[in-house]
Parts: C-alpha cells; sequence; structure tokens
C-alpha cells in the first residue's frame, strides 16, 4: 500500500508541475481581447473595442480545450506507466489534474497582460487599442482536465486492464465411479 501512495504522490507531483506548459500553451495560443480606453469629464474608463467580439469567450475555450488534451494525455502516461492502477494513483491523476489547472490558469494570467488595465490604457494614450489581460471566465474550466483524465483512464482500464479470470461456463462433468456417479449401484 505504501508503494501505491508513492506513486500517487509521484504522478500527483508530475501531473500539476505539467501544469506550467498548460498556462505557457494558453498564453500563447488564446486570442487578445481589443480594449481602449476614454476619458470622460476627467475619469479613464475601458471598454472592449468590440463589443460583439467573441475573443473573450474564445480564451476560456481555448484553455477548456488545452485542459482536456493535458487530461486525456497525461491519463494515457498514465495507463501505460501503471497499467494495474488502483485508487491512490486515479485520485492522484484528478487532484493533479485540478492543481495542474490551477497552476496554468495563474501562470498565464501572470504571463499575460497587466491586469491593471487603467493604467495600460493610461500608458498607451486615448482612444489606442490595447490586449485584455488574461481571464478565465469559466471556472469551470479548471475541471476539465481532470475530468478528461478520469474518463480517459476508465475507458483505457476497461478496454485493456488486468482482468479477474471468470469461472468456466463449461465445467468438466465429474469422473465416473467419483462421489456422486452412479458408479458403487448394483443391478
Amino acid at each position: 500500500m505504501l508503494t501505491e501512495v508513492r506513486q500517487a504522490v509521484v504522478t500527483a507531483l508530475a501531473v500539476t508541475l505539467s501544469g506550467a506548459l498548460l498556462g505557457v500553451l494558453w498564453w500563447k495560443l488564446a486570442p487578445s481581447v481589443p480594449l481602449v480606453g476614454t476619458v470622460v469629464d476627467g475619469r479613464w474608463f475601458v471598454y472592449l473595442k468590440d463589443s460583439e467580439g467573441e475573443q473573450a469567450i474564445a480564451v476560456d475555450g481555448t484553455f477548456t480545450l488545452l485542459a482536456l488534451a493535458f487530461g486525456a494525455l497525461s491519463a494515457v502516461v498514465v495507463f501505460l506507466l501503471r497499467r494495474r492502477g488502483g485508487v491512490p494513483l486515479v485520485a492522484a491523476l484528478g487532484v493533479g489534474g485540478l492543481l495542474g489547472s490551477l497552476l496554468a490558469w495563474r501562470l498565464g494570467v501572470w504571463l499575460g497582460p497587466t491586469e491593471d488595465v487603467i493604467a495600460h490604457a493610461k500608458d498607451v494614450g486615448e482612444g489606442v487599442t490595447f490586449t485584455a489581460p488574461l481571464r478565465l471566465g469559466a471556472k469551470g474550466a479548471l475541471l476539465a482536465w481532470s475530468l478528461a483524465g478520469l474518463v480517459v483512464h476508465l475507458g483505457l482500464t476497461g478496454l485493456f486492464g488486468p482482468r479477474d479470470p471468470e469461472p468456466d461456463p463449461w465445467p468438466a462433468p465429474a469422473p465416473p465411479g467419483g462421489a456422486g456417479g452412479m458408479g458403487g449401484m448394483g443391478g
């Protein structure tokens, strides 16, 4: 049991740390959301340049799709390395996926444009388009990695995992003259 727990901790740590790669990919691949700053009565206001644009939703979608891919990939790797699985290993896959998503989210926000949009608007000037900070509006996307990992691992275990021996549907007949046979009766 101690070996299983040790393997689970290593798995959770490896999956969590791979969240850094997800964060960098999200930062690089997510579309930029254009903002514009304006001054009204001496106060700065920032608004979307294209109020009907879909870039903000695409930022969430990019994170979700990347997290689903990372979940599937981590499940395949965990299954191939530890085919026998076990509850601690599966729990580590789920926890590692959630922690990896949290790490990716915070890293992507940190790498992206500044979160102080008013200061950024003042720096670039009134009416000049600039990029909004990375934001994850759909916080449920943080669960995508774990859910994909658990579903793919379950499917792989169901299809290719070790099987319990099945009972023989056609047991061999009892030998003649043995217990329960007709061998001892005279006629």
